[in-house]
């Protein structure tokens, strides 16, 4: 791990994988952290240079005060790969990580090769089931909110079968900073990308759904994928996970992308 400072926060990074290869980031859903990541590192990073890293509010990364804005978060990427001398990445994201590749998509194209946007929509609707969630998260931690945010991430199938699993994810979502989670739930609130991705400068996307998802259904992911220029679709069979819950199908579709 290491500590990469952008704009006067501190950004916890973890490098994996050859640095002569194409560089591919990693952004995190809302509540996680990078390592979300760890199970399918090994087999990305077999053919590429991993920059994987915590959102500000999330881990080990500095939590400013809110609320932020999604153009906060897109350019603490930008100066992450400034700090690396990364002048071009493939990025891969999921869910608030997804949004975070659409804004790159619109103001920072020319830093970008292929795109995946994993269970994610250019917008996020019901700002009063925001507010309420921002109310909570605030007043009472991350306790009474964690295994709802569980029961939509995984299928009941996928937690009966996999209760460890399902616990790391609770655990990490207990784990999070209920004051960075709650100033990321505004930027997500705020967020309507629906005209300027239409707009953005074509870049090759993957669009991955989870047939199961409950957060993004498949029908905005296949909005999203309609309203680019240069994309397919894919759906899993998973709910708002599909990284976890259908990791090979997952990492296969990536990387049946990122090398063709």
């Amino acid at each position: 791990m290491v500590q990469v400072k952008t704009d006067g926060i501190s950004l916890n990074v973890s490098l994996a994988g050859d640095k002569r290869f194409p560089a591919l980031i990693l952004a995190h859903p809302l509540g996680a952290n990078l390592h979300l990541w760890d199970p399918i590192t090994p087999a990305l990073a077999e053919r590429f240079f991993l920059i994987s890293y915590d959102a500000r509010g999330h881990g080990q990364s500095h939590r400013p005060d809110g609320p932020y804005r999604l153009a906060d978060l897109g350019a603490d990427v930008l100066c992450m790969m400034d700090e690396f001398d990364v002048a071009r990445a493939h990025f891969l994201g999921q869910s608030m990580g997804g949004a975070i590749g659409q804004w790159l998509m619109i103001h920072a194209p020319e830093r970008l090769g292929k795109v995946v946007l994993a269970n994610t929509s250019p917008y996020f609707p019901g700002p009063a089931g925001w507010n309420a969630r921002i109310r909570s998260t605030r007043e009472k931690g991350m306790a009474e909110l964690a295994p709802v945010v569980v029961q939509r991430w995984l299928t009941a199938d996928f937690r009966k079968s996999h209760p460890d699993v399902a616990k790391k994810i609770m655990d990490m979502l207990l784990a999070s900073d209920p004051q960075g989670y709650a100033a990321c739930c505004s930027a997500l609130r705020d967020t309507d990308l629906r005209d300027a991705i239409r707009a953005a400068p074509p870049r090759p996307a993957l669009v991955i759904v989870g047939e199961s998802d409950a957060s993004t259904p498949p029908a905005l992911g296949a909005d999203l994928a309609n309203s680019l220029k240069d994309a397919r679709l894919v759906s899993l069979k998973a709910a708002h996970l599909s990284s976890v819950e259908a990791e090979t199908a997952f990492v296969d579709a990536v990387l049946g992308f990122l090398a063709a």
